[in-house]
This record gives C-alpha cells, sequence and structure tokens, in this order.
C-alpha cells in the first residue's frame, strides 16, 4: 500500500504498535537534542537511569536558553552540561553558538532520520525531510538509554502547495495561514506533511519556518520532502554526504488534504494573544508600535536576516522603535558581518543580540508598559515577553522591518518593492563552538553547581484520596501559565523546590503557598490544557506541590505526557461537570488503582453536592502502568532492579 513520507519513516523505525491512526505505537529515536532550559533536568534523570553511555546515533546538549548571567545558576549549569556531555558522549554546543533548532539544522539534521527533543519547536528538523518531534526531558533522556519514544499514531494531513509566493508574503505567513484556518488545537494528534509543485518553490530555511511553528498548531510534527532543494541546502553546508531523496509514495493517500495556494497568501500578523488570532497587516494599518524583534528559532536564518538588511539599508528606524535583531546561529552572524549586512542593521539603529532565543522566552527585551511589540517570533502568549500588559503581535521579518521603519503598522506593497536577495551556494562552516565528546568518558568528573537539588520523585498513585480543587482555569492554558519562563524564573530549572514556587503565578500569585498548604490538590482546566512549549517542568512542579491530578475537557499531547511522566493523573471531564465544579470543591476518590490498570473511567464524588462524576483515563497501557507507579523514572528503575 502506497504510504505518505511521514508514515514510511515511522514504519522504518517501528518497534511496538499498529500504524492505525490513534493507536499506541513506538518508534526508535536516531537523534536527540536538549536545550539548556530542559536539558539541566534532563540529563539529572539520564544519570539516574545509571547507563555509561547514549545509546543514540547522535545526542547534542544546546546551550541556547539561559545565556544571560546574572548570577551563578545559569553558569554553574552551563558546567553541568558540557560535563555531563563528555562524561556520556554528547556533542556539546557552547553558548553563543546558536540556537538548537538552527544549529541542528546546519550541521546535524539527516533526512529520513528520527529526531526527538526537549524542546516543542523540534520539528523544525522536518524542513529538512526528518521526522522531528518535541517531548518532555525525561522522554528524550529515556531515548538517550536507548528506550523507543511512545506516541499515538498520528493521523498524517496532507498540505498541497500550489503556486508561488508574490509581493511580500513569506514562509512565515504560510504557516500563519494554516493557524488563521485551524487554530491553535487543529493539528492535536497530526503530522502534517506538505506536497505539491508549490514545495520545490520553496528553500529548506523557508520549510524549516513552516515546520518549526507547526508546533502552535498542536502537531505532533511536520515534514517536507527531501529534494533538490534539500541537496541544495546540505552542499552549502558541505554536507551532502547526508542527503537523499525522499518523497511520498506515489498514490499515497492522506486523512485529509488542505488545498494552498502560495500565489494567494498576503502578509498576515497574530494579533495579542494567541499565535491563531491571525489577520491581514492591513486591517491593522496606522497601529503605533514600540518596539520590533527579529530571530528566534523561526525567523533567523541567513536569508531572513539579509532580506531585513536589505530592507533597512541606507534608512533609520522610527525615532520610537526599539528593534533588536537576534541571529539563528554563530554561522550566520558571522556571514552577515562578512557579507556587510550587519553593518547595514547597526547603521539603520537596529542593536543586535547574540545568538539565542532571548527575547522569544522573556530572557531580556522585555517591551514598555502597555507597549506594543512586533515579533517575528512563533509565540505572543500574554505575559511571555516579561510585560504582563504588552501587545504581542507575530510577523514575518520582512513586514516586521518595514514596521520598524514606519514606526506603525502599515500596508507593505505601499511602501518600496520587496528586494531580492542571493544566499551563497556555500556557507562558511566552522564547528569549532561544538564540542566532540571523548571516545571514553568515565574519567569525566560532573560538575554540580549549588544550584542543582535532588530529583524529586513521587510514590505509587494511591487508591483512594481526597484532593481540594486549588485552581479553576478556562481553555487553552498554556505551559507559560503554568510554569513562567523570563529571566527570574528559568535560572531554577534544575532546582525544582525553588522554581514551584511560581507555579501559576501570573494567573494567581498565591497558588504555591495555598497548594503547599493543601495536598493534595487538583487543578481543573478547560479544552487544550498544557498547550505551548515542552517544558516539562509544567508538570515536575505541581507534582513537588501536591497536585495528584489534573482535571481538563482535553490536553496538548507533550503536556499530558509530562503529566503521565512525574505520576500527576490527566483525567477528561466531561463540560457540563466541569461547569458545575467550583474552585475550592473537594473531590473524593475511590477505587483509582483498579479504574486506572483496567482502562476503565475514573469515578470521584464532589463535595458536599455529593455529585458522582464520571472522569475519563484516556491512557495507554503503558501509560496506565506509570501512572501506578508514581512517574517513568520509577517504572524504568523498577523494570532495571533498582
Amino acid at each position: 500500500m502506497p504510504k505518505t513520507l511521514a508514515e514510511k519513516i515511522i514504519a522504518v523505525h517501528l518497534v511496538s504498535g499498529e500504524m492505525t491512526p490513534g493507536a499506541p505505537i513506538a518508534i526508535s529515536v536516531d537523534q536527540t537534542l536538549t536545550q539548556d532550559a530542559t536539558g539541566t533536568m534532563a540529563y539529572l534523570q539520564f544519570e539516574a537511569m545509571g547507563l555509561d553511555r547514549v545509546q543514540t546515533e547522535l545526542s547534542v546538549s544546546y546551550v541556547d536558553h539561559n545565556t544571560l548571567q546574572t548570577g551563578f545558576e545559569n553558569a554553574d549549569d552551563h558546567r553541568y552540561l558540557q560535563s555531563v556531555a563528555a562524561k556520556y558522549g554528547v556533542y556539546f554546543s557552547r553558548p553563543g553558538n546558536g540556537i538548537c533548532h538552527q544549529v541542528h539544522l546546519e550541521r546535524f539534521g539527516v533526512p529520513g532520520k528520527t529526531l526527538l527533543g526537549s524542546d516543542s519547536h523540534t520539528p523544525t528538523g522536518g524542513g529538512i525531510g526528518m521526522l522531528a518531534i518535541g517531548a518532555g526531558g525525561l522522554d528524550v533522556a529515556a531515548a538517550m538509554a536507548g528506550e523507543a519514544f511512545h506516541l499515538n499514531m498520528p493521523q498524517v494531513i496532507g498540505v498541497h502547495l500550489f503556486g508561488g509566493l508574490t509581493g511580500w508574503a513569506s514562509a512565515k505567513d504560510v504557516i500563519l495561514e494554516l493557524l488563521m484556518r485551524l487554530s491553535v488545537k487543529g493539528g492535536v494528534g497530526k503530522v502534517f506533511e506538505y506536497f505539491g509543485p508549490g514545495v520545490a518553490t520553496l528553500s529548506v530555511p523557508e520549510r524549516a519556518t513552516i515546520t518549526n511553528m507547526g508546533a502552535e498548531l498542536g502537531a505532533t510534527s511536520s515534514i517536507f520532502p527531501s529534494d533538490e532543494a534539500t541537496r541544495a541546502f546540505l552542499v552549502a553546508q558541505q554536507r551532502e554526504g547526508d542527503w537523499s531523496e525522499l518523497l511520498a509514495d506515489e498514490g499515497a493517500e492522506y486523512a485529509e488534504v488542505i488545498e494552498l495556494d502560495l500565489s494567494a497568501i498576503v502578509p498576515l500578523v497574530a494579533q495579542p494573544h494567541m499565535p491563531d488570532q491571525v489577520v491581514p497587516v492591513t486591517t491593522l494599518e496606522g497601529t503605533p508600535v514600540d518596539q520590533v524583534c527579529i530571530g528566534s528559532c523561526t525567523n533567523s536564518s541567513l536569508k531572513d536576516l539579509m532580506t531585513v538588511a536589505a530592507i533597512l539599508k541606507g534608512r533609520t528606524i522610527d525615532e520610537r522603535v526599539s528593534l533588536v535583531i537576534s541571529p539563528g546561529s554563530r554561522q550566520v552572524e558571522e556571514m552577515i558581518a562578512r557579507n556587510g549586512a550587519l553593518a547595514d542593521l547597526l547603521a539603520a539603529g537596529a542593536r543586535v543580540l547574540e545568538p539565542t532565543c532571548g527575547p522569544c522566552i522573556g530572557m531580556g527585551q522585555a517591551p514598555p508598559t502597555g507597549g506594543v511589540s512586533v515579533r517575528a517570533f512563533n509565540r505572543n502568549f500574554l505575559g511571555r515577553s516579561g510585560t504582563a500588559n504588552a501587545g504581542i503581535y507575530l510577523t514575518s521579518p520582512e513586514t516586521a522591518a518595514l514596521v520598524a521603519l514606519e514606526g506603525q503598522f502599515t500596508d507593505p506593497s505601499a511602501v518600496m518593492t520587496p528586494p531580492g536577495v542571493e544566499v551563497p551556494e556555500h556557507f562558511e562552516v566552522d564547528d569549532r563552538m561544538i564540542i566532540v565528546p571523548p571516545g571514553d568518558g568515565s574519567e569525566v568528573e560532573v560538575v554540580r553547581g549549588p544550584n542543582i537539588a535532588p530529583l524529586p520523585l513521587r510514590g505509587d498513585l494511591p487508591d483512594s484520596f481526597e484532593a481540594t480543587v486549588l485552581l479553576k482555569l478556562g481553555d487553552n492554558i498554556t505551559t507559560d501559565d503554568i510554569m513562567p519562563a523570563g529571566a527570574k524564573v528559568l535560572p531554577l530549572r534544575s532546582n525544582i523546590p525553588a522554581i514551584s514556587r511560581f507555579v501559576f503565578a501570573g494567573i494567581d500569585p498565591e497558588f504555591a503557598e495555598r497548594a503547599e498548604a493543601t495536598q493534595p490538590g487538583i487543578v481543573l482546566g478547560g479544552e487544550n490544557y498544557g498547550q505551548g512549549s515542552s517544558r516539562e517542568h509544567a508538570a515536575l512542579a505541581p507534582m513537588h506541590l501536591g497536585i495528584q491530578a489534573v482535571v481538563a475537557e482535553s490536553f496538548a499531547r507533550i503536556h499530558k505526557a509530562n503529566l503521565v511522566n512525574f505520576g500527576i493523573l490527566p483525567l477528561e471531564i466531561a463540560p457540563e461537570d466541569y461547569a458545575a465544579i467550583e474552585q475550592g470543591a473537594v473531590l473524593r476518590f475511590e477505587g483509582v488503582r483498579e479504574a486506572v490498570a483496567s482502562g476503565q473511567s475514573v469515578n470521584a464524588t464532589v463535595g458536599e453536592t455529593g455529585r458522582a462524576i464520571s472522569l475519563t483515563c484516556d491512557l495507554s497501557e503503558r501509560e496506565r502502568e506509570i501512572v501506578l507507579a508514581g512517574g517513568r523514572l520509577n517504572h524504568i528503575r523498577s523494570r532495571h532492579g533498582r
């Protein structure tokens, strides 16, 4: 039977299960990546598994999130990451070498391989023809230990591209168009596979922009074929030997096909405070802007920044605008320095930051009070920028550059003709900032700073318990809502007791104190609970605070997996029952272990009302075992007699 490209890669890597959409499967993992905001915990978890060496073909540890060293914490954690990488056979990308997804695409990505990363934007690798999936740090640690990655077989949605981008439309506008059509939960349980004649018109960096932001759809992954454009990219990176042609079989059938005429795409913008609140740029014409940020793992390629430089060349940004630019990698930074684009950016008034995530994760460059910030990033969740009342808009780098010049949203076509830029056929390759691990790391001493606290564990799932609903929330609660990012919080990533003080801090500053005093606790949510980052701290920290279950109408994929991994019971509630339960209600659970073990609904009684509710426990047999054991680390250790 003809297969889609995603199905072909899954079939080659299938360890267990049937490739029926929705059915549990397990796949082998060729490559892993971590970043420093999630990597410290992932490597602590890997160490706890007791292996001498990673079992993957390639594992890379990147430092790209927490490079702002306002205290000892980040610097200490970087020393830990470098030493643990050397000990266990992991490549180490030093601070300043670039954002994990950009660098991995440039230097390590291989068509047809599977990639598991402890960052939700790992599907960036789909731009080069990888099956790249974001996951929690514990799942990545398990993959480094040689364990398969478990997921439900996704539906493969075909996106048929035809025509070609015109005018000021860009790859960013393609994914914004899909978000406008489908919403932030439109990709849950799905892989988006791009095909058709329009594919050939897009370069690998443009494809990577689209696959990167497919994470905002809630998709498991997104993927493009590996074709001549892919080969050209790898030739430019001096890696032609890694190229192979990979296409869907002729006659392959998709669960659904979305038709997308690239020539009909117009410049778009996502309005606050969600990536799917998309409108044409022209609808906001005249809206004044205070700040513009260009970069992130979505839009920081050489082509992106050369295009921005061409727009800004010989001009000066508006006097009220602060413009910051973050190159995606040291390679990009060096090349714009050599070809003169950097000088054009600086002359126009841009402030150029080091190649890191930076403002995208709230690590510096917070906008002014009540300000409007236009960003070529992937997320605009409320408060993520570091300024709670700022309005964050997401656009292409081209639109962002014009906004910086005009000081307001403007119809791009009314300002100037879009510049054309020629990207060189060969890139500058310098891997000196990537440290290759020694062949034998047994004599390497792992360096641990005082900020690294012992891993918290919980015991087996109790059979009966009473728990208070500590917080009632609405739909589309993000992992940023649960566990904020930013310069104040992220340095505490390896210290769960310390970081737990910030759980739900932006919604309810007293939540942590109340949770500690009222254990066990429950969090009640609406639809798509836990969307956004793969940050497992959004499960780890609530677990530390005594949260026994999260009850929601539905869950985002990665966060649900993280809840399971840390022994928090994810239960689905009917809308009418959700509406009937208020914050502060006490739920009584009986016979929980038997219900979970047998895959049955979990029954509960609501406080003084005595209302009986039935909660769906939609878990695979393996996930049920993990929850019963109190988390995946307990489960792995018990299987290995530890």
